[in-house]
């Protein structure tokens, strides 16, 4: 194998990691988002984990975030809960950073 092919390799591999990893984090910091959402919303235990879920669920609707956004925001209004589109989407931020660094060191 030339130096070329391993450099090649090593590019494909580091691609495929940093794929993983961007679609892992996604996930988490959707159920992080759920349960947050959950929580204002009042529910708990086994009812917040499934409201959690279907957070995850509404990011294979389309891709990007918005489609996860609308969901939350949707749900928020329905139930009168009162937080800001800015807010809602400062928190999906901070948990994205918070899901990379859960990932990252294997929490």
């Amino acid at each position: 194998m030339s130096s070329f092919d391993k450099r090649e390799e090593g590019f494909e591999k580091k691609f495929a990691h940093d794929e993983e990893l961007r679609f892992k984090a996604g996930a988490r910091r959707n159920k992080l988002l759920g349960l947050w959402a959950a929580e204002k919303l009042g529910k708990t235990g086994a009812d917040a984990e499934a409201y959690a879920g279907t957070v995850v669920a509404a990011d294979f609707e389309e891709a990007g975030d918005e489609d996860v956004f609308r969901k939350v925001r949707k749900d928020f209004d329905a139930a009168g809960v009162a937080q800001s589109d800015h807010q809602i989407r400062r928190t999906m931020d901070e948990l994205m950073a918070t899901a990379v660094q859960q990932i990252k060191t294997g929490a």
